[in-house]
C-alpha cells in the first residue's frame, strides 16, 4: 500500500486521535498540518527551509500546475519531488476547489467541467479521468478525488444532486487510478451543509474503501457554528482506522476544534499568507510588525519562540524589512509563522498523549 495509518490512542470513533501516516518518502505525526505549496514552492521558502522548521508533507495543487508550467512537463523532469528538491511526503489536491472558486464561465456535466484559466482565459476541460491522470503525472505521495464543491449556501436540491455526482466521480477516479501502489487516493466527502447528505456521501465513498478520506466543502464562507456542526456529525461517521482531513483549514482556533472532533490532517495557505502581509503569529497573539511601536523594539519577533528568526533579529529589523518592502522580510515571517504553527502541532499531540488535550484546547480555541 502507498500509505498505512496507524492510531496510537485507541480506536477513537470521536474525540482526539494520536496517530502517525506511513509513506515510502517519510512518516507523519497526526495530527498534523501541511504547508501549502501551492505551485511547487512554499512562498519565499526553500525545503531546507522547510526542514528546518520540521514540516513532513507539503501539499501542492493539480489546478495550478497543470496550467503552469504542464503536468507533463513536471512528469518529464522525474516527478513533483525531484522537480521542487523536496524528498518528503507530498498531497496534491485534486483542483476541484480552484475550478469552482477560480475558473470562469464553467460548464458542469456529468463527464466532467468545463472551464477557462484564470491566466489567459484559455478553455479546457477536467473530467475524474482526466484529475487522476494529471496527479499520476505529478507524483505525489497522496492525491486526492477529483469532486463538485459546494458553495455556500446551496439549496437542496442543488447539493443533493452535486453530492451524488461527486459519489461518481470518486468511482471513477479510483478505476482511472495508474499508481496506486505508489499514490493513495483518498475520497472527499461532499453534502454542503445538509446532514443526511453528508452521512449519504460518507456512506458513498464508504464503499469504494479509500485509504482515507477528506472532508470539503467547509471554510467556503459559511458561519463558524454551522463548520463546527458539520464536523460534529460527519468526522465520526469516517471508517476509525483511516485517516481524516479537513481541507483548507489552518487557523488554530479551528484546528484545536478539528482535532477535538477526530481531525487528523490540516492544510492552508493561511501561515505564509499572512506573513506576507506582515503579519506574525506568536505565543502572544498576532502581530502587525508594520506598526510604528515595534520601530525601536530591539526584542526578539516571540520571545516564547526558538527558531531561526527569533533567535537572530530584533522586531525593529524586521519592521525595517517589511516597510522597506524586502524580500527577506516576507521569508522569515514566513518561516517563523510555520516554525509556530507545526510546534503548536507537536504540542497538541503531546496534550493528546498526555491526557491533557483541554489544555491546549482551551489555549487556542480563542486564537484569533
Amino acid at each position: 500500500m502507498a500509505v498505512r495509518f496507524q492510531l496510537l490512542n485507541g480506536q477513537n470513533s470521536s474525540g482526539p486521535r494520536r496517530g502517525r501516516l506511513l509513506t515510502k518518502r517519510g512518516s507523519i505525526e497526526t495530527p498534523a498540518f501541511m504547508p501549502v505549496g501551492t505551485q511547487a514552492t512554499v512562498k519565499t521558502l526553500d525545503p531546507n527551509d522547510l526542514k528546518a522548521v520540521q514540516a513532513e508533507i507539503i501539499l501542492s495543487n493539480t489546478y495550478h500546475l497543470y496550467l503552469r508550467p504542464g503536468s507533463d512537463l513536471v512528469r518529464e523532469a522525474g516527478g513533483l519531488h525531484a522537480f521542487m528538491g523536496w524528498d518528503r511526503p507530498i498531497l496534491t489536491d485534486s483542483g476541484g476547489f480552484q475550478v469552482f472558486s477560480l475558473a470562469a464561465l464553467r460548464q458542469i456535466t456529468e463527464d466532467g467541467v468545463t472551464f477557462r484559466s484564470h491566466l489567459d482565459g484559455s478553455e479546457h476541460f477536467f473530467s475524474p479521468e482526466k484529475a487522476i491522470q494529471i496527479e499520476n503525472d505529478l507524483g505525489a505521495d497522496i492525491i486526492m478525488a477529483f469532486d463538485e464543491c459546494i458553495p455556500y449556501p446551496a439549496d437542496y436540491s442543488y447539493t443533493q444532486r452535486s453530492t451524488s455526482r461527486t459519489s461518481r466521480w470518486a468511482r471513477r477516479c479510483k478505476e482511472a487510478h495508474q499508481r496506486p501502489e505508489e499514490q493513495a487516493l483518498f475520497g472527499i466527502v461532499q453534502g454542503g451543509m445538509y446532514k443526511d447528505l453528508r452521512l449519504q456521501s460518507v456512506a458513498e465513498l464508504g464503499e469504494l474503501d479509500f485509504p482515507g478520506y477528506a472532508i470539503g466543502g467547509l471554510s467556503v464562507g459559511e458561519p463558524r457554528e454551522v463548520m463546527l456542526e458539520v464536523l460534529e456529525y460527519t468526522a465520526p461517521a469516517l471508517p476509525q482506522d483511516k485517516p481524516r482531513y479537513l481541507m483548507g483549514v489552518g487557523s488554530l482556533d479551528y484546528v484545536v476544534e478539528g482535532v477535538a472532533r477526530g481531525i487528523d490532517m490540516f492544510d492552508c495557505v493561511l501561515p505564509t499568507r499572512v506573513a506576507r502581509h506582515g503579519l506574525a503569529l506568536t505565543t502572544q497573539g498576532r502581530l502587525t510588525i508594520r506598526n510604528a511601536q515595534y520601530a525601536r523594539d530591539f526584542t526578539s519577533l516571540d520571545p516564547g519562540c526558538s527558531c531561526y528568526v527569533c533567535q537572530s533579529f530584533t522586531r525593529a529589523y524586521l519592521r525595517h524589512l517589511v516597510v522597506a518592502k524586502e524580500i527577506l522580510g516576507l521569508r522569515l515571517l514566513s518561516y517563523h509563522n510555520l516554525f509556530f504553527m507545526l510546534q503548536a502541532m507537536q504540542e497538541i499531540r503531546s496534550a493528546i498523549e498526555e491526557g491533557r488535550f483541554t489544555e491546549v484546547y482551551k489555549k487556542y480555541s480563542s486564537y484569533r
